[in-house]
């Protein structure tokens, strides 16, 4: 299984930044792909999410500032995040499951997460 987050760094608020993820072909052909993040303190949360079809959601804290999107050739997903907030820091993940349903469920599993990535906005 791979798993592996990147494009993370450091931005002032209303700043941008495009996060990648690379996924196993294995998990990524068939699955619903997803992002979340884990700020200090807090729990995991899934924020945005992509079906193998295009279908999408989001959280609504990120709603018409972050674009999901993939690329099937390339066993990636992308995670454009405009308009950043300093609450948008935390350390971000990607994950692959069934369906939404089950990327909001995977939160609670102690399934493989693989290396996050650290987005910081600084105000």
């Amino acid at each position: 299984v791979q798993l592996q987050a990147s494009g993370g760094g450091l931005v002032q608020a209303g700043g941008s930044l495009r996060l990648s993820c690379v996924a196993s072909g294995s998990i990524f052909r068939s699955n619903t792909m997803g992002w979340y993040r884990q700020a200090p303190g807090k729990q995991r949360e899934l924020i945005a999410g992509i079906t193998p079809g295009g279908s999408l959601m989001y959280q609504n804290s990120v709603k018409g500032r972050f674009t999901i999107s993939r690329d099937n050739a390339k066993n990636t997903v992308y995670l454009q995040m405009n308009s950043l907030k300093p609450e948008d820091t935390a350390v971000y993940y990607c994950n692959a499951d069934r369906d939404i349903t089950a990327l909001h469920l995977k939160i609670r599993k102690n399934d493989y997460w693989g290396q996050g990535t650290q987005v910081t906005v600084s105000s």
